[in-house]
């Protein structure tokens, strides 16, 4: 539970990457995570998730998920099933349960449809940022995400988010599981191109290609 007063929610703000920065190249390794949804409808999902730290030898974009499972069996570190509702405004409802590794293992191997990534996390100013790199049919897609315990406004955004995907339900985890980002990356490309970036200015001012 959170102790800001708002409960099992969680807020956040996403953006595209084209690569990932030296500011987070230079941090600590990341963690490798795989999410399996057996639910992810009308923006509802229910989730595990199982991290490991990151293999010595880097897991290439184009992974098996199955052999994978095999590979890391031993190496996760932890495991929780995971509630969420849909997003409204930047929010988005959030219970999460820790499970036993192994039986979070057992469940991820007999079924749901998977997301592979790595997570890099990063302290930028007064904010701290995850950017997830995805693997396998979502490669080479990178998202940087800004979380707080409250409304994320007011946001320093850093020079290498390209442009803001908060609402856009086609890059949340669970709508990448089951519509993977290389169907439709060429579509979002020509979209972006035509439309140009964009920012949403409902959270407050926005200060835009700060560097760190």
């Amino acid at each position: 539970m959170s102790d800001t007063g708002y409960g099992d929610f969680e807020f956040e703000r996403k953006f595209l990457v084209r690569a990932l920065p030296d500011a987070v190249l230079s941090e600590p390794d990341p963690v490798l995570i795989v999410q399996s949804y057996f639910l992810a409808a009308e923006g509802y999902a229910l989730r595990i998730r199982l991290q490991a730290p990151a293999p010595r030898v880097p897991v290439p974009a184009a992974v098996d998920e199955s052999a994978l499972l095999d590979e890391l069996a031993d190496a996760f570190t932890f495991c929780a099933l995971t509630a969420k509702g849909p997003y409204v405004g930047g929010t988005r409802y959030e219970a999460e349960r820790e499970l036993d590794v192994s039986v979070g293992l057992a469940m991820v191997r007999l079924g749901g449809a998977k997301v592979v990534k790595y997570r890099h996390s990063v302290w930028l100013g007064t904010d701290g940022w995850v950017l997830d790199a995805f693997l396998g049919h979502n490669a080479p897609l990178i998202v940087a995400e800004c979380e707080r315990g409250g409304p994320v406004t007011d946001l320093a955004i850093p020079e290498f988010c390209v442009t803001e995907l908060t609402g856009d339900p086609r890059f949340t985890n669970d709508a990448l599981a089951s519509a993977p980002f290389e169907a439709w990356a060429g579509e979002f490309e020509r979209e972006l191109a035509r439309t140009g970036p964009r920012f949403l200015e409902e959270f407050g001012r926005n200060e835009l290609g700060t560097s760190f």
